[in-house]
């Protein structure tokens, strides 16, 4: 009989547990936002909601670019429906984070990106051209006494990078003559 009595206590307990749940999750206020469900996608408001979307990309070569989009927003469903090719990646009040990786090399690196190489002989992405410029990107260290006079000029020079098929090639063209960490 004892048994019972445990079990139906439990059971209860279990009960009274999921309804005062489902309570203080309706209460506006009482849990933070980033744990509850957003409010307004649930109810329907007459007035707009004003957003900040930040859209952010991410491109081959590691640069991030951001871009800010004030938007005014009747219904959440077309909201979504016009970013769902985005990843959400943060909410803060009324602003949202999406970020999308893209398939090619960012607008700095085609308008004034140059390969080159450091005095220590590092493949490296320049901002501008090699030796007077910052530094993007580094990859690996060439030996350049293997390099051909020619190749080795071009990257004393510079290398603009035009295209992201051009900036795979020339990584493929000097990847043979890295130096391999043993």
């Amino acid at each position: 009989m004892r048994v019972i009595w445990m079990a139906t206590y439990r059971y209860t307990l279990a009960v009274f547990a999921v309804i005062l749940f489902m309570f203080i999750v309706r209460v506006p206020g009482l849990i933070p936002t980033s744990l509850a469900a957003p409010q307004d996608i649930q109810t329907p408001k007459t007035e707009p909601l004003n957003l900040t979307v930040i859209l952010e990309r991410v491109y081959l070569d590691g640069e991030v670019s951001q871009e800010f989009v004030h938007e005014t927003c009747w219904k959440m469903e077309n909201f979504w429906a016009k970013y769902d090719q985005w990843q959400l990646t943060n909410i803060n009040q009324s602003t949202y984070v999406f970020r999308k990786k893209v398939d090619d090399i960012s607008p700095l690196l085609k308008a004034n990106g140059f390969f080159g190489v450091t005095e220590d002989g590092v493949l490296t992405i320049f901002n501008g051209r090699p030796g007077q410029s910052r530094i993007i990107q580094s990859f690996f260290q060439i030996d350049i006494k293997k390099l051909e006079s020619t190749k080795q000029e071009e990257l004393i020079q510079g290398i603009p990078i035009i295209s992201k098929d051009h900036y795979v090639e020339v990584l493929e063209t000097f990847e043979p003559y890295s130096l391999k960490k043993e």
